[in-house]
């Protein structure tokens, strides 16, 4: 009620808080530092996947020897970018790209493919496969996860459901440090390539980039806090065994 003793006393502590010179030294104190933790607290989610992911990438400059910088694995992950009338998307394109560059180098041995097809109409890993045939990688080195919703579950999957243990992951430079860091998270020794897609697409590549704030917080929270399990998790798949063995 207006003018009791109880509101009195709120207005007393409300008039208080927004007056910080009022304040004790030690109320001071304890509010820089609540100040300082508040800042701070948004950065940790992308310092945790830049030092985890710090020595374990390179970037897939045009004109370098950038696959010397690769240690060879069984297989590459490539991360699905985006299907257009059944094409892939320009930044999906360069990642394959990389990844028939990094199976005729003989970096890898076996491509699995990680994307979405959810729904009957959009088919991210059978175009990733068409595309990579038609540039001469053997189709029967091609493996097709058709559950990569996301990083977490990409990574994820690539360990539990088709038993890689070894591995690359493909992506862009925006998106290289956090997908290294879920790989490495979900017990899996991966490096990463990543494509700088600021050479050719700076305005995307920028709002990709800013997207990556809330997707590391994303990815840190389902690793390390929750344990996530994938959207879809399924039975053990031998295809990835027999690619590498033929």
């Amino acid at each position: 009620m207006e003018g009791s003793p109880g509101s009195s006393s709120l207005k007393g502590v409300l008039s208080w808080a927004v007056r910080p010179w009022t304040w004790s030294r030690t109320a001071l104190r304890r509010g820089f530092q609540c100040l300082v933790a508040l800042s701070v607290l948004p950065l940790t989610p992308m310092t945790w996947v830049w030092l985890t992911s710090a020595a374990h990438r390179v970037t897939a400059e045009p004109g370098t020897r950038w696959t010397a910088e690769v240690p060879a694995m069984p297989a590459a992950l490539v991360l699905g970018a985006g299907v257009l009338g059944g094409r892939p998307s320009p930044m999906l394109r360069a990642r394959l790209d990389i990844a028939a560059e990094l199976y005729r180098t003989g970096r890898v041995r076996a491509l699995l493919l990680s994307g979405d097809n959810s729904r009957k109409d959009y088919d991210e890993p059978s175009v990733m496969r068409d595309y990579l045939v038609a540039r001469g990688v053997p189709a029967a080195k091609i493996v097709l996860d058709y559950a990569g919703f996301d990083t977490w579950d990409s990574c994820v999957r690539a360990k539990t459901i088709f038993g890689a243990s070894r591995l690359v992951v493909v992506t862009q430079v925006f998106h290289l440090a956090r997908a290294v860091a879920l790989c490495r998270t979900a017990g899996l020794d991966a490096f990463g390539v990543g494509d700088d897609s600021s050479r050719d697409w700076p305005v995307e590549t920028m709002a990709y980039a800013v997207r990556e704030f809330p997707a590391s917080a994303k990815g840190l929270v389902d690793s390390l806090v929750l344990h996530s399990s994938p959207r879809f998790l399924g039975r053990r798949e031998t295809a990835l065994d027999r690619a590498l063995a033929g």
